[in-house]
């Protein structure tokens, strides 16, 4: 049995009707529509963060229907930021498999991202779970607003590490966060721990962001994102940053140079990432996952021990000990 079944066995059940739950959401009278999403369906990944939503639930509760509401509304919001996200950074590869636009062309995918935020909201709207409803739009709005600062700082690349962590902290975690309070409050109606657990997602989103911003530096790094990836896209992430804040002026200028003029240069890529390993970015941004990995852990340390406690701690654990 794979780590991610082991983590996964107090909600197989769960999980298995989410599935059928999640498909059933998908469907539409337009023949392409559903022709593309069993395409995205086919191809789904772990499924990370309806694993946090329910494994919160049932942490804190009894899994129902508010739970795969929630759930579905997060699946169905992640999915259409993928969609758009390899439109904007005109990626052709999602996974190791062909993204949406490389198959459908960018038009069809801002469309199909579209549609999928829209059935997101009309799924919450229909159940009236107002309140879920309220805390993935506010996901939506800063996940927009991250991606937003990230590019108008890769204009100037002149970022600082507290951007970096508000660039990271919308643009990822505030989902990650969106699942385990919509979980909390699927089931509960305690507002302190509502919003313990939402921080718990936070910082498991922070320390979730770091880990994939070093697969840019691993050779045999994230499946799909070539090493490198970032740099060419002029995405300054935190082994750099560090690395950069470092140096000494004249190899900061000459490192910042080569990631504006020569970043998709192999021969540049590799320089500037054996920059970052000698700074020591590297092992002070591995340093940094931890300690959020840590505070995520601390924070439901007061919560009562049970199976779906521990299999979530296990999930943050896997967060950032993945090798893809």
């Amino acid at each position: 049995m794979s780590r991610i079944d082991l983590i996964m066995s107090p909600i197989k059940q769960e999980m298995t009707e989410f599935d059928k739950y999640f498909k059933s959401s998908l469907k539409s009278k337009v023949p392409l529509v559903d022709i593309i999403t069993n395409y995205i369906l086919r191809r789904k990944g772990k499924q990370m963060r309806p694993m946090f939503v329910f494994l919160t639930a049932k942490m804190l509760g009894e899994i129902n229907r508010s739970s795969y509401i929630a759930a579905s509304l997060i699946e169905l919001l992640h999915t259409a930021t993928l969609v758009h996200d390899d439109v904007v950074d005109e990626s052709y590869e999602r996974r190791g498999f062909f993204s949406i636009n490389a198959l459908w062309k960018s038009k069809i995918a801002v469309l199909l991202g579209d549609y999928l935020l829209s059935k997101g909201l009309l799924i919450a709207l229909e159940n009236k779970e107002f309140e879920i409803l309220e805390i993935v739009s506010v996901a939506v709005r800063e996940i927009s607003e991250g991606e937003l600062l990230q590019l108008q700082k890769s204009f100037k690349l002149n970022i600082r590490e507290e951007e970096y962590f508000e660039i990271i902290r919308k643009k990822t975690a505030t989902l990650i966060a969106a699942c385990t309070a919509t979980g909390a409050k699927s089931v509960i109606e305690n507002d302190e721990v509502i919003s313990d657990m939402k921080k718990f997602g936070e910082y498991a989103g922070i320390a979730f962001q770091i880990r994939d911003d070093l697969f840019d530096y691993e050779k045999n790094g994230l499946v799909g994102k070539p090493r490198g990836n970032d740099l060419k896209e002029k995405k300054l992430t935190l082994p750099i940053i560090y690395s950069l804040n470092k140096a000494p002026a004249s190899e900061r200028k000459h490192i910042l140079g080569l990631i504006k003029k020569h970043s998709t240069k192999t021969s540049s890529l590799e320089e500037i990432i054996s920059f970052v390993e000698k700074s020591g970015g590297i092992e002070y941004s591995a340093k940094k996952m931890h300690e959020y990995k840590n505070k995520a852990l601390e924070s439901i340390s007061r919560f009562q021990d049970n199976e779906s406690k521990k299999a979530l701690i296990e999930l943050v654990n896997y967060s950032v000990d993945r090798k893809k």
